[in-house]
């Protein structure tokens, strides 16, 4: 089995703050967050191509890359993302269409999370692969959820919501190269903006499996979550 990983990263990270850096780029663990977003693909020998997709004016990404190389199983490249993350996927999936196959295996993995394990993707992978639609990482909602509404004293409780069934999303997530391709393309035609892969293929109709992640694979929004990735990693040695 062989698989392209894509990387969005052309985001602007407005959540993280007013750092100089895009949050991919933060220090992190004697690396970058992007380094070791990359890490568990780059030593994986299925992993035949990775493309990232950056802001056009990402100025750190070529020195990143030159790190990345001489550890790549395979080539390491970059396109030119676009405003939102459905574009930039799309963008890297056009590149990857020029003589490749419409069945190739695709994982999309996020730039800021830093923390996925090689098991989870080799239990993504080993999920996925005989499933007809494809699938995603993702844990099972374990707190409990409020439904808020905005008052003149902050946001109040409207109800408590049920979170029986629901899962969080992780990423990567692994589709069908052609079948993401149009997924995507057709929401975007539409006006629609998925906010990941997944949610895509089920704007047609498909039903992704979700394969069991770990909680520890956190993406870093906040500087609070970039020193919890810090910690992670620390403790993993």
């Amino acid at each position: 089995m062989r698989y392209a990983l894509v990387v969005p990263g052309a985001g602007s990270g407005r959540r993280f703050g007013a750092s100089v850096l895009r949050k991919q780029y933060e220090p992190l663990a004697g690396a970058t967050v992007i380094e070791h977003a990359l890490a568990p693909f780059l030593a994986d020998g299925r992993c035949h191509r990775i493309i990232v997709a950056i802001a056009p004016d990402d100025a750190a990404w070529p020195q990143v890359a030159a790190r990345c190389e001489p550890r790549a199983a395979c080539p390491v490249g970059a396109v030119t993302g676009g405003a939102e993350r459905a574009e930039s996927v799309c963008r890297a999936l056009s590149a990857l269409q020029e003589g490749a196959d419409d069945d190739e295996w695709v994982l999309v993995h996020d730039a800021a999370r830093p923390c996925v394990s090689r098991a989870e993707i080799d239990a993504l992978i080993a999920a996925a692969l005989p499933h007809p639609v494809g699938g995603l990482l993702a844990v099972p909602v374990a707190d409990t959820l409020k439904r808020g509404l905005a008052g003149a004293m902050g946001a109040q409780v409207v109800r408590t919501e049920s979170r029986e069934g629901l899962w969080r999303a992780l990423t990567p997530q692994m589709f069908r190269l052609g079948p993401l391709a149009r997924a995507l393309a057709a929401a975007l035609a539409a006006g629609h903006h998925p906010t990941d892969e997944a949610q895509a293929m089920e704007w047609l109709g498909q039903a992704p499996l979700l394969v069991p992640g770990n909680t520890r694979n956190i993406k870093v929004t906040t500087p609070a979550d970039l020193a919890l990735a810090e910690a992670l990693l620390t403790g993993q040695g």
